[in-house]
């Protein structure tokens, strides 16, 4: 079994396996919000649980990276809340951790927020993790289109505080600090100069594959040196 990132269709790797009489293509996408609503649902009738609104939201947030991540984390918070008849936002709080980005946010919000140290020592772990370093970079890019966005918003009128709450999916509050700081850092102008620069990572890491790792981590490190740049 071959796992990679995002490969586009004119991808050799991924012509190769769809062409080949012996091989298949799988495409996985992350769970989208009418997916994550229909997990939860199923998960939690086998229980006979409901769940309320405000803890449905938090929820929702804190699922959909991986789906047998999700899966795991709704059974927990189905055998915690067992006869209660409700799952509440304090029964969520309490046991459900962030399945959201398979623990890549700390990397990403650290290069966006100007901390090195924290890049080398979240990108290290991620590694020994096994976790491709593709899908770090495609965590950064959306990261970046998304501060972009919300830079936009910000110069606007928009105040930080309305981005940093709303959207989906929504933000968790151990992230917010840093998305503030970054979005503090960046212009919308310097944010497409970093958009451009994930873009040539990721075409390099699958030009040169041995060389993946180190292509990635001399990006987020490059994006949290620019950061404390300011103008």
């Amino acid at each position: 079994m071959i796992e990679a990132g995002e490969l586009r269709p004119e991808s050799p790797l991924r012509k190769a396996c769809e062409r080949a009489k012996t091989a298949v293509a799988i495409g996985c996408y992350p769970d989208g919000e009418r997916d994550l609503a229909r997990l939860i649902d199923e998960e939690l009738r086998i229980s006979n649980l409901r769940i309320a609104p405000d803890a449905r939201a938090v929820l929702m947030s804190l699922l959909g990276g991986d789906r047998q991540a999700s899966r795991n984390e709704l059974r927990k918070l189905a055998l915690y809340g067992y006869g209660a008849g409700e799952v509440t936002l304090d029964d969520v709080m309490a046991v459900v951790a962030d399945a959201s980005e398979l623990k890549l946010d700390p990397i990403v919000d650290a290069a966006f927020a100007g901390n090195p140290a924290i890049v080398e020592s979240e990108f290290a772990k991620a590694m020994v993790a096994g976790t491709y370093p593709g899908v770090i970079i495609s965590a950064a890019q959306r990261q970046a289109a998304w501060l972009h966005k919300s830079a936009l918003a910000v110069a606007e009128g928009t105040p930080v505080s309305t981005l940093l709450e709303g959207g989906f999916p929504r933000l968790h509050f151990s992230r917010k600090g840093n998305v503030e700081t970054a979005l503090r850092h960046f212009s919308p102008a310097r944010l497409v100069g970093i958009i451009d620069q994930l873009a040539t990572a990721a075409l390099d890491m699958r030009k040169q594959t041995s060389l993946a790792a180190v292509i990635a981590q001399r990006t987020l490190l490059a994006i949290a040196a620019n950061a404390k740049r300011r103008g």
